[in-house]
């Protein structure tokens, strides 16, 4: 990306008074800001916090193959297959190198890595913070600010990479609890850390997260549709309550899925849209989502209009059909009208305009309505589960006449289904909602992909596997499901 980036580079070259804490901070291209020095301001403390929020735009993570990319690829949302392929499945080849096609393998390697340096620096900030907090923050709120959001993305950034390489459909397999898949690091050292059941990462989400509110506890009565500090591009309380909402719900712990989602609904000050003109991300539902800077400058190889369509995530129209039920009872829905799509009808191709008619430069993470479908299948099964679910479904335009029911498990699941599909289109979270709920099978609007459980667990990176566990480590010569240890990534 053609931008100037100021980020935090964790260096285990240099270790001075904190024997986990990383002595360098690079804070532009040329500069080089020693962390003892960096963290004795409160301009110091607050440029780090900013530095977490910037690595997560490179494109490896939420700026790219984390919401509009990969995650989009794999739920099969666009026509447009990369150069070297014409098979659209060969994006679930994990195991090996495909140069020139979707390059799977390469991909999560650097979803990897960069989501663990993010992690990384998240935790030397913690480590500085209780080191310097007390002393260099005299200012109690921007104290408990740099904390809790602090903790509150490294339980994010965890949650995704359990997400990705943790097992599927965890709330239903009791065996897939104890899956060993990813290590939960609380340190910025480059020590090795061991590879954690799914429940042990689970539970160490929720701590973070719980811990998180509480610091971050005094903007309780935060309305971010009055928001004029832009809270919702950092993580705010309300944030927090939603974050714990999709993890319980992710964990099948119903009861606090729903209450902690209604608790968003109810405090944020949000209210669903009923259209998208102009703002087809719809930007006033956004809870959390992180500011690109020259957003449509920098996306354009992904997303532009043009005769051509040369862009590389364009769909057929009739996979738009398919997708939003344009031609059945549902045509009125706006998720597929108005400013959502270019479409170029010589050529049958549609475009999402999420990330060209984005004024705001945001890339959403968490927006109002999953609160509501979270609140669908988190409480009881009849009226009270569909109201939450058709809300949504009305709100978008389609008429109270095709409200659906959820009188049985399987019937909620299919219309959920649906919704996830059509509102989180290019944001990446539909794939997420295949895997929790072991959706296999072929896809509706992709009948030549079928997907099968294997495509749902990635295999840890190579350079994991190779500089991890070692193999004369009595210890921890047989970990269970052949996975190998994690050091911290090398960058």
């Amino acid at each position: 990306m053609k931008r100037i980036i100021y980020i935090i580079i964790v260096s285990f070259a240099s270790m001075v008074s904190l024997p986990s804490c990383s002595e360098w901070l690079d804070v532009t291209p040329n500069t080089d800001l020693p962390a003892k020095e960096l963290f004795t301001t409160e301009n110091g403390f607050n440029s780090a916090l900013a530095g977490l929020y910037i690595l997560m735009t490179e494109e490896d993570t939420y700026g790219k193959n984390l919401s509009f990319g990969l995650m989009e690829q794999l739920a099969q949302m666009y026509d447009k297959l990369p150069d070297g392929t014409t098979n659209r499945n060969s994006v679930y080849i994990y195991d090996r190198e495909t140069n020139g096609a979707y390059n799977t393998k390469g991909v999560l390697a650097n979803i990897w890595r960069s989501q663990y340096h993010t992690i990384a620096n998240a935790n030397n900030l913690l480590e500085w913070w209780d080191l310097n907090g007390e002393i260099v923050l005299s200012d109690s709120i921007t104290r408990r600010m740099i904390r809790g959001e602090a903790l509150a993305l490294r339980a994010f950034l965890h949650f995704d990479l359990l997400r990705g390489w943790g097992p599927a459909n965890y709330a239903a397999d009791e065996a897939a609890k104890e899956m060993r898949c990813i290590p939960y690091r609380l340190v910025a050292d480059h020590s090795k850390q061991p590879l954690l059941p799914a429940k042990e990462i689970v539970d160490n989400i929720i701590k973070d997260l719980k811990e998180a509110r509480e610091y971050l506890g005094y903007e309780k009565e935060l309305d971010l549709a009055k928001d004029l500090e832009k809270r919702y591009l950092r993580m705010n309380y309300h944030a927090v309550n939603a974050m714990l909402a999709r993890v319980y719900n992710y964990a099948g712990i119903k009861d606090s899925a729903a209450m902690h989602a209604r608790k968003v609904i109810e405090e944020c000050g949000l209210a669903l849209e009923s259209g998208n003109d102009n703002d087809p991300i719809l930007s006033k539902e956004v809870i959390f989502g992180i500011n690109m800077h020259e957003l449509k400058d920098n996306l354009s190889d992904y997303f532009a209009v043009g005769d051509k369509m040369t862009t590389k995530y364009y769909l057929n129209l009739s996979t738009l059909n398919a997708i939003f039920e344009t031609v059945g009872s549902e045509s009125e829905d706006m998720r597929a009208k108005g400013t959502a799509f270019y479409r170029n009808n010589e050529l049958q191709c549609a475009m999402s305009l999420k990330y060209i008619d984005n004024d705001n430069e945001i890339i959403p993470l968490i927006r109002l309505p999953e609160m509501y479908y979270i609140a669908c299948e988190a409480c009881g099964l009849g009226d009270d589960a569909a109201e939450y679910i058709n809300l949504v479904r009305n709100k978008r335009g389609i008429s109270k006449a095709k409200d659906v029911a959820c009188d049985t498990d399987e019937q909620r699941v299919v219309a959920l289904n649906k919704e996830y599909r059509k509102e989180f289109y290019g944001e990446g979270q539909y794939f997420w909602f295949l895997k929790t709920h072991g959706v296999t099978g072929t896809l509706a609007h992709s009948p030549e992909t079928t997907l099968a459980q294997e495509n749902f667990i990635f295999p840890l990176p190579d350079a994991e596997v190779e500089y991890g566990w070692a193999q004369d480590d009595k210890e921890n010569e047989e970990e269970p499901d052949g996975h190998a240890g994690e050091v911290i990534p090398r960058v």
